[in-house]
């Protein structure tokens, strides 16, 4: 099989595409199927996602009449297309190895930009007053958590690196193949504190609660997305599907990847997204409330930048 179609059937189908969307919309009925439970509710079926997504396809989509069209309707579908690509790059250990020309920490991030992005365009151009609201709010989360987490890449390239006699190591297969051979990261004392880093990140860049604030139904009604409707309101649940396993399964493959191969390599690796996402996303919405974004601004600056730096200091002085 040539270089070109393994690159797009791993695009479209494993790891990104039709499985990444499943997985990703599966994580998301288990999300509220858990937080219900905890709080004594029965909570939808497990297939909600799905249904809902089924729902918003046939019905129609509204564009208002002050917004710029091509840039409304074609916002989400970019959006769409840059996790698709991102679920192909993070590699699932001892099952799935991306190209290595391709499977680069640094493009991961990139493309992981993307969607916030995506969400400041789509609220700039629906011409709506708490889209502007909900564009600034995603602006300022963006800059505070974004510096957190490139100093978070910088610490695991930097361990893997210098362990092998380079300076830095961005390419996700040896960042993994160095794990599996010496020990995960999450054991590492020196990585700790890029760990707590990293699992304050995730939950900013997923939009949960503390850190939904563009999105705060109860004050801007979903800021971005409030003139969405129909397909392409499903286009961004597709987005935040998709994102929920690229960002959980970054976490895995930089922190936590398991010693294994064929089938028990992808039993674990799903054990352990399910793992992440009850703790590091149920349990983190149901037990906080939400922050003023002056209030999320600071604290990005305050303890994730400083528990990552902390790593790469350590790293660089051993």
């Amino acid at each position: 099989m040539s270089t070109q179609v393994a690159v797009v059937l791993s695009v479209l189908l494993f790891p990104g595409g039709l499985f990444a969307l499943t997985l990703g919309l599966a994580l998301k009925g288990m999300d509220r199927r858990v937080a219900a439970r905890l709080q004594g509710r029965v909570g939808p079926p497990l297939t909600q996602p799905f249904i809902d997504l089924v729902k918003l396809a046939f019905k129609r989509t509204m564009v208002p009449t002050t917004a710029c069209e091509p840039v409304f309707l074609g916002a989400p579908l970019v959006g769409v297309v840059s996790m698709l690509t991102a679920a192909a790059l993070v590699p699932i250990s001892g099952l799935y190895t991306p190209e290595p020309v391709l499977g680069n920490l640094l493009v991961v991030l990139y493309l992981l930009v993307v969607p916030g992005v995506v969400l400041m365009v789509a609220g700039s151009s629906s011409s709506s007053p708490y889209g502007a609201i909900g564009f600034s709010r995603e602006m300022v989360l963006m800059l505070a958590y974004e510096g957190p987490i490139v100093l978070v890449a910088a610490a695991v390239a930097l361990r893997v690196g210098m362990a092998e006699g380079h300076i830095a190591t961005f390419s996700l297969a040896e960042i993994v193949a160095y794990q599996r051979t010496h020990g995960m990261f999450l054991l590492d004392p020196v990585m700790w504190p890029a760990v707590g880093a990293f699992c304050l990140f995730f939950p900013a860049n997923l939009g949960i609660v503390p850190f939904d604030i563009p999105e705060a139904e109860t004050e801007v009604l979903e800021g971005p997305v409030l003139e969405y409707s129909g397909p392409a309101l499903g286009l961004f649940k597709v987005m935040s599907a998709l994102k929920a396993v690229v960002v959980l399964g970054l976490g895995i493959a930089l922190f936590a990847p398991l010693d294994l191969t064929g089938a028990p390599a992808f039993l674990g690796w799903l054990a352990e997204i399910v793992v992440l996402m009850v703790l590091g996303v149920t349990a983190v919405r149901l037990s906080a409330g939400r922050m003023r974004i002056d209030q999320a601004f600071s604290f990005f600056f305050k303890w994730p930048l400083l528990l990552s730096a902390a790593s790469v200091a350590a790293i660089a002085l051993a």
